[in-house]
């Protein structure tokens, strides 16, 4: 198959969060399995690779013509080449920060509209969109390239950013605001949505877990796009794929970030690991538990009961580690936990990649409280690396964490249902007390570090999805 790849951000040249992740590495799996791949994203100032010139296109935008240049990088995998297409306009990408511009809805028009071009020269059989920033190509495609040929699948990273704007956006399309911005088609309660257009226009949608395709149907978790998605679903339109990791990049075994390589055999060399990242972090070198958290620090993920929890939490002798950005609001009350416990306590406000390997491959436990949580990658880093995850049962955690102690055949984890401290707390409790079982906790650490989560087992079922269509 022609697989055409289009997102708002690709790792490795440009990332925000997981959807750069899956940008990044479910083409390399499609290339792999034998099919031609096209990746399509912007070309924003981050972009630091090399890049070859492939073609360029003036772009009508309300009666001014703006240039923009096609750029290429050709990544080698597997003695195949993988090809990302980068649209380059200094006007809308070379800025400071990739989105939250008082113009997104122009930029990504722009951007959608190239898209298009480079598409229809390459006539693929899969069209495959992702999240709000690409929703809008969808239309175009059918209504403007007139392309009924070519699949359509839009995926939702996450619904909470749908791409909503102010309705007289929809000028920079060329589309007919009479007929486009009804509630049958583009409209949503007075604005214009990219999102709605990649919903209602996909062939399929499909969203990055079972649980949150169900939970996007409600009004929780639906943003108001709830009653849409459940047309979808009772259309057999709507489908949950849970994400990859890349497990090269992921791999106690051969990884050059952490102190000591280690596999589910040497298993023991997680000591020598916590010791040197305690001596990195200047906490006192202890054979303690060491509970960590990597991730944005910001409402959904929970911080509101984790940091309530931690209060109680760190009377006992534990170690507690933080890395990851985000509101001011949360990081002072970080702080504060550092303040009481000096000693048992780091908090690290920056976004580094190679302390976020070394604390996994250090960290005994890791906590998930997220309030939702469409997919979680960092779940499924920490099996990699033998961490047990602490979960809240909600999205993809509910279906890749699987509470030990009521099921320890098959057990992964420790999970908890409500949103309150008292059963972070509680099922924390319970993981500590687990853990002072040193051959039943090595026993579940060997046998998370065997789960297969990598991004060939999930592009084989999107391609399943490809070929039903």
């Amino acid at each position: 198959m022609k697989i055409v790849f289009v997102s708002g951000e690709v790792a490795p040249y440009s990332k925000t969060g997981g959807l750069a992740d899956v940008a990044g590495s479910l083409p390399k799996e499609f290339l792999k399995m034998g099919h031609e791949v096209l990746v399509i994203t912007p070309k924003y100032r981050e972009v630091r690779q090399s890049l070859e010139y492939v073609n360029d296109y003036s772009i009508e935008m309300c009666n001014k013509n703006i240039s923009a240049i096609v750029k290429k990088h050709v990544q080698h995998i597997d003695e195949k080449e993988l090809n990302t297409y980068f649209v380059d306009s200094a006007y809308y990408f070379d800025r400071e920060g990739m989105y939250c511009h008082p113009d997104e809805a122009e930029r990504f028009a722009f951007f959608d509209k190239v898209a298009c071009k480079i598409i229809d020269e390459f006539n693929p059989d899969i069209i495959h969109l992702n999240d709000w920033q690409t929703g809008p190509i969808a239309v175009l495609m059918r209504d403007v390239y007139k392309n009924y040929s070519a699949k359509i699948i839009y995926t939702i990273h996450n619904m909470e950013y749908n791409g909503k704007f102010e309705a007289e956006n929809i000028k920079y399309f060329g589309l007919d605001p009479n007929y486009y911005l009804t509630p049958q088609k583009l409209e949503f309660f007075g604005e214009f949505s990219f999102s709605k257009a990649g919903i209602l226009y996909a062939d399929i949608v499909t969203t990055v877990s079972h649980t949150y395709a169900q939970e996007i149907q409600t009004p929780e978790y639906g943003f108001g796009y709830e009653g849409l998605l459940k047309f979808k679903k009772d259309q057999n339109k709507l489908f949950g794929i849970i994400n990859g990791i890349d497990y090269e990049r992921h791999n106690p075994e051969t990884s050059k970030l952490i102190f000591k390589n280690y596999n589910a055999d040497t298993i023991e060399n997680k000591k020598y690991n916590k010791t040197r990242l305690q001596e990195q972090l200047g906490l006192p070198i202890k054979d303690v538990p060491m509970i960590a958290i990597i991730s944005r620090v910001v409402n959904h993920k929970g911080f509101d009961i984790l940091i309530e929890s931690m209060k109680e939490i760190l009377d006992q002798d534990i170690q507690f580690v933080q890395l990851g950005i985000g509101d001011t609001h949360y990081l002072n009350r970080l702080y504060l936990l550092r303040e009481r416990h000096p000693n048992k306590v780091s908090i690290n406000d920056i976004f580094d990649s190679e302390l976020a390997e070394r604390i996994y491959a250090a960290s005994d436990i890791f906590l998930m409280p997220s309030l939702f949580e469409p997919c979680g990658l960092s779940q499924l880093i920490s099996f990699r690396y033998g961490t047990i995850p602490i979960a809240r049962k909600t999205g993809g955690l509910n279906d890749t964490v699987i509470g030990y102690l009521g099921n320890k055949e098959r057990g992964n984890g420790f999970t908890f249902f409500n949103s309150r401290s008292e059963d972070l707390t509680e099922v924390t409790n319970l993981a500590l007390d687990t853990y002072k079982n040193k051959e039943e906790w090595t026993a579940l650490a060997k046998r998370v570090m065997g789960l297969d989560f990598s991004w060939k087992k999930s592009a084989e079922e999107y391609i399943k999805l490809y070929r039903k269509i």
